[in-house]
């Protein structure tokens, strides 16, 4: 099973931005621990990060032509108001999870709705990291049956 994993806007800034909301580790060696845990469940990740929306439509089409079998996607702010990501989700046509290092929830009223989610199989949120995996075990638990 392959899966590929999409992060948004200032992801790439983890560890350093708001350590109390989205943790220490830095963004690389989140994505390296993700990587092994998904190998150790019999996952090939490959995970991708951009601050641009048209990058993340990109990369979503180009999951569909590369046969790719899952998506764990962070929309970071898109999350919010990305019409585009939402339909790029929908026409890719593969399973979708929505992601979130911390529980929008719990935070300001305008991360409390997310466009994308409509798109999606389900949403993680508030699990920090581990939230990429419970991801990746749920698709693979849903393509499994």
């Amino acid at each position: 099973m392959k899966v590929c994993i999409i992060n948004g806007p200032n992801i790439n800034f983890t560890g350093i931005r708001e350590k109390g909301v989205y943790g220490t580790k830095t963004f690389e060696e989140m994505s390296e621990s993700i990587k092994k845990r998904c190998a150790e469940i019999g996952v090939e990740a490959e995970i991708f990060q951009s601050n641009y929306e048209g990058a993340i439509i990109d990369k979503l089409q180009q999951c569909y032509f590369d046969g790719i079998d899952g998506i764990v996607i962070n929309p970071g702010a898109f999350t919010h108001y990305s019409y585009a990501v939402k339909d790029a989700i929908s026409s890719v046509n593969i399973p979708t999870i929505e992601v979130h290092l911390s529980n929008i929830h719990k935070r300001e009223e305008f991360r409390h709705k997310s466009v994308t989610a409509s798109s999606c199989m389900g949403q993680m949120c508030g699990f920090g990291e581990d939230g990429y995996i419970l991801a990746v075990m749920a698709l693979k638990m849903s393509l499994n049956k």
